[in-house]
């Protein structure tokens, strides 16, 4: 095959949103081509954007608009997590551990900044790449999507998974055949992550916070058999859409104030999905919980965590479900079910500890 019907061009909405390779030049103006300045670069395995084996990239980098990235022999499918702010992400040091153990050495998964508005225009520059193009070979095997995106998304998506409709939201988008598929592996996460700390079967719970991971952490529950749940939110007002998660999901919520945080003290479990420190200050009124699950994962512990081990009770940490919500995405980008769920953790738990 000649080296031309070898490269891909993968085009991304802004200069910030991929990161350009070292010592690529930039091209002023005009559509990328022959006469566009550009540097052949070479990675090596472990370096800043984990791409793996040692291959060749020709990167013409547009100084306004668009970043344009010509993927040569080596690079055989990416994926990315999206979201913003995008820097604090685990999910590449996650994927890249799984690629890595499971000999997948033409893959990469990178972090792209991404907001609403931009969402759009990324996804429909993708779609060349998608298995559209005659004796194409789908480049792209997915994306992971964080806040602010997972609601976004759906309007975006041709397929749905029933989980993602019911929770309104996808942090999962899978390219197959032509076609962009949505689901929710955040459900999973919570449930792994519950089981794992011995948390199965709850006889009452309350969920503090509103927004996605919220309706994500009802549907978990309502999977594990609760159908009744109270959320404690500061604005009952701003909790209309996790009202709306919780009628299709078939989930009786009471929503109450902050102000009656004593509520959250007479149930089984309580889902924290506030973030860092937001809980703080009702930490020693938690501290009374047979069981909390907080979605934070650095700093870790938050004092809320603290005061309900120190207490005795069962704590999960947010890491937990970041880490199986991965696990999910792996299998539904790679099709396969042998994802090494220790190797990710140990990658995971390492980039944690360096941080701290």
């Amino acid at each position: 095959m000649p080296p031309e019907r070898r490269l891909r061009r993968l085009i991304f909405p802004s200069a910030t949103s991929a990161r350009a390779e070292p010592g690529a030049e930039a091209v002023r103006d005009g559509a990328a081509g022959p006469e566009d300045k550009a540097k052949v670069v070479n990675v090596s395995p472990g370096s800043a954007d984990g791409l793996g084996p040692t291959r060749r990239r020709t990167v013409p980098q547009r100084a306004g608009d668009r970043v344009v990235v010509f993927v040569g022999e080596g690079v055989w499918m990416r994926a990315a997590v999206l979201g913003s702010p995008i820097g604090h992400s685990l999910s590449p040091y996650l994927h890249r551990a799984a690629y890595q153990a499971m000999g997948l050495d033409g893959w990469s998964y990178e972090a792209f900044e991404c907001d609403e508005a931009r969402l759009p225009g990324l996804l429909a520059d993708l779609a060349p790449v998608r298995g559209r193009e005659p004796g194409g070979d789908d480049t792209w095997a997915g994306l992971s999507l964080t806040m602010p995106l997972k609601r976004a998304v759906l309007p975006l998506l041709d397929t749905v998974s029933e989980v993602a409709v019911e929770v309104g939201g996808a942090n999962t988008v899978v390219f197959r055949d032509g076609l962009r598929h949505g689901d929710n592996t955040d459900v999973h996460g919570i449930k792994q992550a519950l089981a794992e700390a011995g948390v199965a079967a709850p006889g009452s719970a309350a969920v503090l916070g509103g927004g996605a991971t919220a309706a994500s952490a009802l549907a978990a529950l309502r999977d594990l058999g609760l159908f009744q749940a109270t959320l404690l939110v500061r604005d009952p007002a701003r909790a209309g859409e996790t009202a709306q998660v919780a009628e299709r999901l078939g989930v009786s919520l009471a929503v109450e104030t902050f102000d009656k945080i004593e509520v959250a003290t007479r149930v089984d479990l309580v889902v924290s999905t506030m973030p860092g420190g937001a809980a703080d200050a009702f930490a020693d009124r938690l501290a009374r919980v047979p069981a909390l699950f907080d979605v934070v994962y650095s700093p870790w512990p938050t004092r809320a965590a603290a005061a309900v081990e120190k207490a005795g009770g069962t704590v999960v940490g947010g890491f937990a479900m970041l880490l199986h919500q991965a696990v999910r995405q792996v299998e539904l980008m790679t099709g396969r079910s042998d994802v090494p769920v220790e190797a990710m953790r140990a990658a995971g738990e390492a980039e944690v500890l360096r941080r701290s």
